[in-house]
């Protein structure tokens, strides 16, 4: 009949089995580190022969690929949510910003390595798989410049206090917070050295 779908079922069921395949990657890779991924674990998790991942997956960079892809996706979907109702304060918008990045950082280590960190030798995200992670600085950008911050430099300072922070939970305090509580102290000797306006000079309260 008019206007009826025709569904592909066959290409539903084809992209079923990808994301269970990068869903138990991800599992492999929590458990035993990102470089200990093999096609093996996951097939056998998956439920089917080593060789047969290749006609879903063209080579275990391909996973990290997608991999890689979905995660940094993931990140633009939730920053995007979390820095849509932002502070008058321009150091309250950095402040957000940079909870928002620690946060989804630090809540998953193989995750942040994949995305941040050159963990897995030879492995070189595609286009594809890279956009989101453009788009995302972009925004960050585009925010700080919001606030009054146009100087590139400050920006990859302001990136760099952040990772630093992110890199030392994760490896000194997993699951703790003793850099989490360093994080706005952090934030606002680096506005003292941009010369933000302090919170004082400017109005609106920060979201909750």
């Amino acid at each position: 009949m008019l206007g009826e779908t025709t569904r592909d079922r066959k290409a539903e069921r084809r992209e079923a089995t990808r994301r269970e395949i990068l869903d138990v990657a991800w599992s492999v890779a929590r458990e035993h580190g990102l470089a200990q991924l093999t096609l093996r674990a996951v097939a056998d998790r998956v439920g089917m022969r080593a060789p047969s991942l290749y006609t879903h997956f063209a080579s275990k960079n391909a996973i990290y690929d997608a991999m890689f892809g979905s995660a940094w996706l993931e990140y633009e979907q939730v920053s995007g949510r979390e820095l849509r109702d932002l502070p008058d304060s321009p150091r309250g918008r950095v402040r957000v910003m940079a909870r928002s990045f620690f946060e989804y950082s630090v809540a998953d280590l193989a995750r942040y390595q994949l995305m941040n960190q050159r963990t897995i030798p030879g492995f070189v995200p595609s286009e594809e798989a890279f956009a989101p992670s453009v788009r995302t600085v972009q925004q960050a950008i585009d925010l700080l410049g919001s606030a009054g911050v146009a100087d590139r430099d400050d920006v990859e300072i302001l990136f760099a206090i952040i990772g630093g922070l992110v890199d030392q939970q994760l490896a000194n305090d997993p699951g703790g917070d003793t850099r989490r509580r360093l994080l706005d102290r952090a934030v606002e000797m680096w506005a003292d050295g941009v010369g933000l306006p302090p919170d004082s000079e400017t109005s609106g309260p920060e979201p909750h």
